[in-house]
């Protein structure tokens, strides 16, 4: 796909960490960027008590949210363990070292 837009490079997400993408509508978006240099793009927001992911714990392939530990897989959005819920997540890719995402969500970069 060519209408993919560009969000950032790659090392403006930290390793183990995220990035927020602000939207003007539906919430904003987390970029997160594991130790392998994987990013997956959820909803900002946990399932489970509305917090923000982005202030999350990075680990393998999940977050862990900040309020009250539900684990979510990046990949699917799905609450891990016992937990049960999910998270809206969002096509990204890395190309060249640049992170873009689908071209239909409107979005914002948030300040640093």
């Amino acid at each position: 796909m060519s209408n993919w837009k560009l969000v950032c490079p790659l090392d403006h997400i930290p390793r183990l960490g995220a990035r927020v993408v602000r939207r003007p509508a539906g919430g904003d978006i987390a970029l997160f960027r594991n130790a392998d240099d994987e990013v997956f793009a959820l909803h900002d927001k946990c399932a489970h008590k509305g917090g923000p992911l982005s202030d999350g714990i990075v680990h393998g392939s999940s977050v862990t949210c900040p309020l009250h530990n539900w684990v979510f897989d990046l990949a699917t959005g799905t609450a891990q363990g016992a937990d049960e819920g999910r998270v809206r997540t969002y096509p990204v890719k890395v190309e060249d070292g640049l992170v873009s995402i689908a071209p239909d969500i409107l979005l914002q970069l948030a300040a640093e």
